[in-house]
């Protein structure tokens, strides 16, 4: 059964009813399926209107599950949005871009997932939908592991909720990675800088991505870096302890050694960029 909602509140209540597969772009749920077939039940969500657009509220601003990648890149968005932005570029190639969903990368919930680092530095949370009720919850408590998120049965995940306190920061994202395009991460980096009127950081998120089982923050360098001047690289405020919550692996794409070196790299050059410094190549 294939079937073909127009709004959200027909996507739940059929989800509820009928389960099944959820499908937007489809480009992390066929691949997924290697040889087996598809459910019984396929869901398409690309025509619920609900699940498209980005919107400012006065205190977030709401990126709907079903925005792809491409959409995203060209959206006008505050500064806060360029590690975002440059993660998007980052989705496969632009053929994946067009058709990849937000809400399909997080709920697909892979380590390497691209979006996930530079919403954690944004301290996004998600937008729950079920046919009773809807709910918000962190970004950093929905997902819990390899494949693993917090959604209970019958929830879609209908937007990506950003607070507006964090627009005229700015952001940055770097990705490790054995070629340009088409290819799944190393390791990746995202870090957001705010400035207060007296020059110092008042705040500052940093997520690191395939460097765990779930993409995480790294506290303690975040509060670390409040109250630095301006005036100083903060670069050089990053130390090798600031990555103890990472719990790199060895893998065909590299070892856990490699990964904790080269995430050491990567944030320095990150929080440099977020804070508006040049980096030499």
């Amino acid at each position: 059964m294939f079937l073909q909602p127009r709004t959200l509140q027909e996507a739940v209540e059929l989800f509820a009813t009928h389960g099944g597969m959820l499908v937007a772009g489809g480009t992390d749920v066929f691949p997924a399926l290697v040889e087996r077939p598809p459910p019984a039940t396929v869901i398409d969500l690309s025509r619920v209107a609900d699940l498209k657009g980005i919107r400012f509220a006065a205190d977030h601003t709401r990126i709907a599950g079903g925005t792809t990648w491409s959409e995203i890149i060209a959206a006008d968005l505050p500064p806060a949005f360029d590690g975002l932005k440059a993660a998007a570029r980052e989705v496969g190639s632009v053929q994946i871009q067009n058709r990849g969903t937000l809400a399909g990368n997080l709920c697909n919930a892979s380590p390497a997932a691209d979006g996930v680092p530079p919403l954690l530095a944004l301290d996004a949370a998600v937008e729950l939908a079920s046919p009773s009720a809807t709910r918000r919850l962190r970004l950093a408590e929905f997902i819990l592991g390899n494949r693993r998120t917090a959604l209970q049965p019958g929830e879609i995940l209908s937007a990506v909720l950003i607070p507006r306190e964090w627009d005229q920061a700015r952001s940055a994202f770097l990705k490790l990675a054995g070629r340009r395009y088409l290819v799944i991460s190393i390791v990746m980096v995202a870090a957001t800088v705010a400035y207060g009127a007296d020059g110092a950081v008042c705040a500052a998120r940093i997520a690191v991505g395939s460097a765990s089982e779930v993409a995480c923050r790294l506290p303690a360098l975040e509060q670390r870096l409040v109250g630095a001047s301006s005036a100083i690289r903060l670069s050089s405020l990053v130390a090798p302890d600031d990555l103890a919550v990472l719990s790199p692996i060895d893998d065909v794409r590299a070892s856990a050694v490699y990964r904790r070196t080269a995430v050491l790299e990567l944030v320095g050059r990150a929080v440099d960029l977020a804070a508006g410094a040049v980096i030499d190549a």
